[in-house]
């Protein structure tokens, strides 16, 4: 092949494969959100029913975040070593067995042990899927198509919530399906992704490159090829994320990406108590208005998704750090306001909280290179899990002692920390090959 004519797959234009990869590799990320959103309402049924301690409580509304912590720091990892598309498979059969065995559970602890699996197997899957699409994505695309599965990743946990607030007319047992309910579309992913290729980007960081070749013709014709390729394979390793100038860019990536989550996944995961304790109704009311700021939360993405490729990276994370803390501060200082005003505070910081989010997707993907790529993604996986892990712990505690006000206010103060760091620290990769944004000193703010 002639590769002065041919065209590589930074330039190549946007086609029926990377939709179908982005919609495969979206998959996961919907049952990713859609197994941390369906604990919410499964929560309010079962702690009466197993009756579970307010510690107990907490540890099953944690379990997953923990368990996301040590899939990402292993598995995003042990990708980079084995390839994408062994581990694109195996996360997603531990999604379905799980999934289904919630359904049977019968005390805390049972229940416990499960939700930890499942985090595992979600913190594998987000370097795992995002790795492979980045690696196959255009340029001018790339932020586009990540955003495809962070906009997945919240439809999964908006419909988890929809999904509560129907079967919660089941009875006692309601939660059992609810929590099952994820066995699901994780087995309709599951069948999807079987068949899908290996990363050529990963083939050549191994060395095989008469294999890359191969793949990239394969899908996009012989016309396609890799571009530069180098002339010596690199080596896989864990701390090669912290040499080489990297430890900067790790640390950024795991410093954003944990002041967004934590208070996010504190609220959300525990919506409905928080709306109760703003006076907004209780029981079912609880749950749609958990299932409509969700939607919400869904819909913020919609524009980000097509201005992320224009606006560039920076202002896209660092502006809507500041307006998600002045929407929780006011809910904070004033939570007696009228219930339509706290609605639309929580709107705001759903809306704002999930369209920045699309960076955690980004970012990662396009600041390291190929040989660490999976490593860096599911470190900064695991990083924020910490803040998610321990904000999702305290929060109900928070509320039982401080009250909402001023648990309303130490979440904002996250947010606020958040906008100064990424003023400081967020690069701009918009329009970079990967090979120029994962360059050291190629990108800046």
């Amino acid at each position: 092949m002639n590769s002065t004519t041919a065209t590589s797959i930074e330039d190549m234009p946007l086609n029926g494969f990377h939709w179908k990869i982005a919609f495969y590799s979206a998959g996961g990320p919907f049952c990713d959100g859609y197994i941390l959103g369906i604990v919410a309402p499964a929560l309010a049924g079962l702690t009466p029913q197993l009756g579970l301690s307010p510690l107990m409580v907490s540890l099953i509304g944690a379990a997953a975040l923990v368990g996301i912590f040590f899939g990402g720091l292993v598995l995003g990892f042990v990708t980079d070593l084995v390839g994408r598309q062994t581990m694109y498979i195996l996360d997603l059969l531990t999604f379905v067995v799980a999934s289904a065995l919630q359904f049977f559970v019968g005390e805390g602890w049972q229940l416990l042990v499960l939700r930890f699996v499942l985090g595992v197997a979600i913190g594998a899957d987000y370097p795992i899927a995002t790795a492979l699409l980045t690696e196959f994505t255009p340029r001018r695309h790339r932020g586009l198509l990540l955003s495809v599965n962070l906009f997945f990743w919240w439809a999964g946990f908006a419909v988890a919530y929809v999904v509560g607030y129907f079967l919660v007319g089941l009875g006692e047992e309601s939660w059992r399906w609810m929590l099952a309910s994820s066995a699901l579309p994780a087995a309709l992913v599951l069948l999807m992704r079987l068949g899908t290729p290996e990363s050529p980007r990963w083939l050549a960081s191994k060395g095989r490159l008469d294999e890359a070749r191969a793949a990239v013709r394969e899908a996009f014709g012989e016309n396609a090829d890799l571009g530069d390729l180098p002339s010596e394979p690199p080596q896989t390793s864990f701390w090669n994320i912290f040499r080489r100038g990297y430890a900067r860019r790790t640390i950024f990536v795991a410093a954003f990406w944990l002041l967004q989550v934590t208070p996010l996944f504190a609220i959300f995961t525990f919506s409905t108590t928080i709306l109760e304790a703003f006076n907004l109704g209780g029981g079912k009311s609880a749950y749609l208005g958990s299932a409509i700021i969700g939607l919400f939360a869904l819909a913020g993405i919609i524009p980000v998704m097509f201005l992320v490729g224009s606006w560039g990276r920076r202002p896209i994370l660092i502006w809507p750090f500041l307006i998600t803390g002045v929407a929780l501060l006011i809910l904070g200082i004033a939570p007696g306001s009228p219930p339509l005003v706290v609605v639309t505070l929580f709107i705001v910081f759903a809306a704002f909280n999930a369209g920045s989010s699309v960076l955690q997707w980004i970012y990662p993907n396009e600041l390291f290179p190929t040989e660490v790529r999976a490593t860096a993604m599911g470190f900064g996986t695991a990083a924020s899990r910490i803040g998610a892990a321990i904000g999702t712990f305290l929060l109900p505690l928070l509320l039982a002692s401080l009250g909402i006000g001023p648990t309303m206010i130490l979440a904002s103060l996250l947010c606020f920390v958040g906008f100064v760091m990424s003023w400081f620290m967020a690069p701009e990769t918009k329009g970079l090959t990967l090979d120029e944004a994962s360059g050291v000193g190629a990108v800046g703010r």
